[in-house]
């Protein structure tokens, strides 16, 4: 039952999808420079716009491979590219080289705004949720943080992200338990090198001689 019950604060880790209100800190300026090492988008400069008019592709940057430390765990997230309306993820988390929890994700574009949709799953994807997907809404926006809102319960009650460079973001989350006192989530997450971007054996490791 313990182990259960801590296992119920690891869904709000995703999103990656995203999500400050910070506990006793505010976020730190930057100096951000027009690229990145690993070919990032460059930083969004446009002013804030309205959540119920945010285009999918404000959340362009979060494509490809992320990773991050929880106490003793690792969060990791892939994300691809916005595409026909639909932003798809993966999350796990893992602790002594086993998995926790897997989710699946996807932001989608609405007419009247962008939701977040996840749901969560035991590494034989057993679902862990009995009912339908858990739905945040976006409902504030601007070039360094996107906050989203869960309406109908409060795990998690919000969630945000603030692009703190091109190549790391800070997580944040609330949950507000039917018992309990709430809860507050950071994790800062690091972009990590694409998929087969590493060098590895064959001739690509020993080139030839001139």
């Amino acid at each position: 039952m313990r182990a259960k019950k801590a296992f119920r604060v690891l869904p709000v880790l995703a999103l990656a999808l995203f999500p400050a209100v910070w506990l006793g800190h505010s976020p730190r300026a930057f100096a951000y420079q027009q690229g990145s090492k690993n070919g990032a988008p460059a930083m969004d400069s446009t002013p804030a716009s309205s959540p119920s008019t945010a285009n999918l592709e404000k959340f362009a940057w979060l494509e490809g491979r992320w990773k991050g430390e929880w106490g003793p765990r690792i969060a990791e997230q892939v994300w691809l590219a916005p595409k026909a309306g639909v932003m798809e993820g993966m999350f796990r988390v893992l602790e002594s080289d086993k998995t926790l929890v897997i989710e699946f994700f996807t932001l989608v574009q609405k007419p009247d705004g962008i939701t977040f949709y996840f749901r969560h799953f035991t590494p034989s994807l057993a679902p862990w949720e009995k009912s339908d997907a858990t739905v945040l809404n976006l409902t504030s926006i601007d070039a360094k943080k996107s906050v989203f809102e869960n309406n109908v319960d409060g795990m998690p009650k919000s969630a945000s992200w603030t692009r703190l460079d091109q190549d790391t973001y800070l997580y944040h989350a609330q949950l507000v338990p039917e018992t309990g006192d709430p809860q507050e989530i950071e994790i800062t997450y690091k972009r990590q090198p694409a998929f087969g971007s590493a060098v590895s054996g064959g001739n690509a490791a020993h080139p030839k001689k001139p």
